[in-house]
């Protein structure tokens, strides 16, 4: 009859029926054969005890009874096939899967559920035990953010960072995962994969917000402005929680940094807010220049100590430390003792790329900044021991034509001590990523006049002066030599696609080299 008018009521609220029923209370008769329910008003002393019983049939029995206590007690009696009910595991499991925010006190055989217990009052025993529970996991959590807020929305969240790599399912972005989320102590979803943004899948836990609607539908999960509202909310307090763990707890930082770090720059790379990039980018660790080998410094720490006129943050890409500290590009700002941080991993660069600025100041490449010196075009004085300035007006022009459509440009430079030449391009951490994805698409032709490489010689380096030379008194020599030296310096770069390739050229030099001997 209730429904029925419903149907006659056009603007009848239909999420009222939520409760009308007992819908929960039925529930009981799918397992139970008998179910008996003992009552007791607490308003006043004299109350009467009563006894309510019935099969579930349509019928029931209600009478007065003895003993009974203020409140209501349930009792069922379960059907043969449905005996797991009885077991504590089970109920358990029920209970922490869909009542983790039920706002009044459960206990179970006497005990109390974690989630519901004041944060203080939770021992790490407890946390581990609940975190293998949600996050379906052996290891125990490296880290615990027990909170709650009631402003911008009101908010209670238990979310775990886990003690244990991460694992192949962690890393792909396809995986379905996320944190559990609750309206008003009722589970919308378990898996909710878009109340935290996907380079926080790492994270486990279960969150709760009474702003939520209860009859929250997927398309609103997904487009919902009161969901990116909670997912921005949820992200900065992430965020925030485990900059205090950088400094509060650092070796313990240091360790989750190794193994989730990539993470956090992953966020660095997708999120498209500036401030949430700079925010991420206080959690990423590097070394540099003015550090120990395996001592990582911050972009906060690095800021404090730039020099007074220095307005850019320098990084530097390579393989190890020693390759870093003789690479070509850092001779310069080392002779002027300009901090460089250097980035191992082959991403982090594109890391540094993409979040382009941090506290007001460019994250610059050496390279690029090498680029952009216009020092090098002033050739007035190259020094005592170098060639002189007609020699490299007729030697840049020669080089030149030698490389053809390989080189956009060859001018010098006097930011080289050790090395003859440097190849320079306008952004090196894309052209570098380009080379390793991309370029075996492309004809070599297309390649150099995508990449447009400059090379940049040493005019006080031997290799390079015995080469002026040779332009006039071996020009075969000469050709073999400055092809060399352009593909070396491409293979320094790291814009060499097949270092292979190089063999060819290196051993047809070798042998018009030893012609003589």
């Amino acid at each position: 009859a209730f429904l029925e008018q419903l149907k006659t009521n056009a603007q009848a609220d239909t999420s009222s029926i939520i409760g009308q029923f007992g819908v929960g209370f039925y529930s009981s008769f799918m397992v139970a054969e008998k179910v008996e329910v003992y009552t007791k008003s607490s308003h006043t002393e004299d109350s009467k005890g009563y006894r309510w019983i019935s099969d579930g049939s349509g019928a029931y029995e209600i009478q007065e009874a003895d003993g009974v206590q203020p409140g209501t007690k349930i009792v069922l009696h379960l059907k043969l096939d449905c005996r797991e009910f009885s077991d504590e595991d089970t109920i358990s499991g029920i209970i922490k899967k869909y009542s983790n925010f039920v706002g009044s006190p459960i206990f179970l055989n006497g005990k109390q559920p974690l989630w519901l217990m004041d944060s203080k009052d939770v021992t790490p025993e407890m946390h581990d035990e609940f975190y293998r529970f949600v996050g379906n996991s052996y290891d125990r959590p490296r880290f615990t953010l027990h909170y709650k807020t009631d402003a911008p929305l009101t908010l209670r969240a238990l979310l775990y960072f886990p003690e244990g790599k991460p694992g192949l399912f962690e890393l792909s972005r396809d995986t379905e995962m996320g944190v559990a989320l609750y309206s008003r102590k009722v589970l919308i979803k378990n898996k909710t994969d878009n109340i935290l943004p996907k380079w926080l899948r790492f994270v486990k836990g279960v969150v709760d917000s009474e702003d939520i609607p209860l009859n929250l539908s997927r398309e609103l999960l997904q487009n919902s402005a009161l969901i990116r509202k909670l997912r921005t909310v949820l992200t900065n307090r992430i965020l925030r929680f485990l900059h205090d763990q950088s400094t509060k707890n650092p070796k313990e930082y240091d360790k989750f940094y190794k193994d989730y770090g990539m993470f956090l720059k992953e966020g660095i790379v997708t999120t498209n807010e500036q401030l949430e990039k700079e925010e991420i980018g206080k959690l990423l660790r590097f070394e540099s220049s003015q550090s120990k080998e395996g001592e990582r410094v911050t972009l906060p720490e690095y800021c404090s100590r730039l020099k007074p006129a220095q307005r850019d943050i320098f990084y530097l890409a390579a393989p190890s430390r020693v390759l870093a500290e003789s690479s070509p590009y850092y001779e310069a700002l080392k002779r002027k003792e300009v901090e460089v941080l250097f980035c191992y991993e082959p991403y982090d660069e594109l890391v540094l790329m993409q979040l382009q600025r941090f506290d007001g100041r460019n994250l610059t490449s050496v390279e690029k900044e090498m680029r952009q010196d216009k020092e090098p075009d002033d050739l007035t004085d190259l020094g005592e021991d170098s060639l002189k300035r007609s020699e490299v007006e007729a030697l840049i022009p020669w080089m030149k034509t030698t490389l053809g459509s390989k080189v956009q440009n060859v001018r010098v430079t006097k930011r080289l001590d050790a090395h003859p030449c440097v190849v320079t391009v306008e952004e090196m951490a894309a052209a570098r990523h380009f080379i390793r994805t991309q370029s075996h698409l492309m004809d070599e032709e297309s390649r150099y006049a995508l990449l447009r490489p400059q090379l940049e010689i040493n005019p006080r380096h031997p290799v390079i002066k015995k080469l002026s030379n040779l332009t006039t008194s071996n020009s075969k020599l000469a050709e073999l030599i400055t092809k060399q030296l352009f593909s070396n310096a491409m293979l320094s770069a790291g814009l060499l696609e097949d270092p292979r390739t190089l063999l060819t050229s290196m051993n047809e030099l070798l042998t018009l080299a030893l012609e003589k001997h």
